[in-house]
């Protein structure tokens, strides 16, 4: 098995690509190792010292190292877990926790212009957002605000402000009117 990495906008985190898809559909944010243990592969990654953070994308696995640590010291081993774990034959997720599809459910109204964010959001923005190893998914929309949480390599990121303001605002005000401003928010 050949793991490729890649480097993300976040210097704190990098992108493994195991050359099999890691959860097919969907994504898994794994912010603590507490969270991890619904999963082999996040738990296997945690058990490495230095590793802060584990996001799962359909063909990716994003690691987000402490500050204190080097990426020499802590990416062999990290490649040793996700080798280990695919040649155990063990499930990725535990039978009883299914990825996340993507996004909230909006219980207000404005239902049609919801639509429309979490299109644009769908097709334009999580695909490029997902190169960079990440994910960005909508959490609600409330007099012209919308909510968006920022998974992987971009939560933390250093450009992650910017992406939200110079790029998805000024792409959903430009497609949807009712849009005034973005904000992210926490899990």
């Amino acid at each position: 098995m050949f793991i490729q990495t890649e480097s993300t906008p976040n210097p704190a985190t990098l992108k493994f690509l195991p050359g099999q898809d890691v959860l097919g559909v969907g994504t898994a944010d794994f912010p603590t190792a507490d969270s991890a243990r619904k999963s082999p592969l996040a738990t296997r990654i945690y058990a490495v010292d230095g590793v802060s953070g584990v996001f799962f994308g359909v063909d990716f696995v994003t690691v987000t190292k402490a500050d204190d640590v080097e990426w020499d010291h802590i990416k062999p081993a990290i490649l040793g877990s996700i080798m280990e774990h695919y040649q155990s034959g063990q499930p990725v997720m535990d039978g009883d926790h299914a990825p996340a599809s993507g996004h909230a459910e909006h219980t207000g109204g404005d239902g049609e212009i919801v639509d429309q964010i979490k299109e644009l959001l769908d097709t334009r923005v999580r695909p490029a957002v997902a190169q960079d190893g990440g994910d960005i998914t909508f959490h609600g929309f409330d007099r012209g605000v919308v909510y968006l949480h920022m998974q992987g390599a971009c939560a933390g990121c250093p450009s992650s402000t910017l992406t939200l303001k110079m790029g998805i605002e000024n792409l959903l005000r430009h497609y949807i009117p009712e849009v005034t401003e973005v904000r992210p928010v926490a899990a």
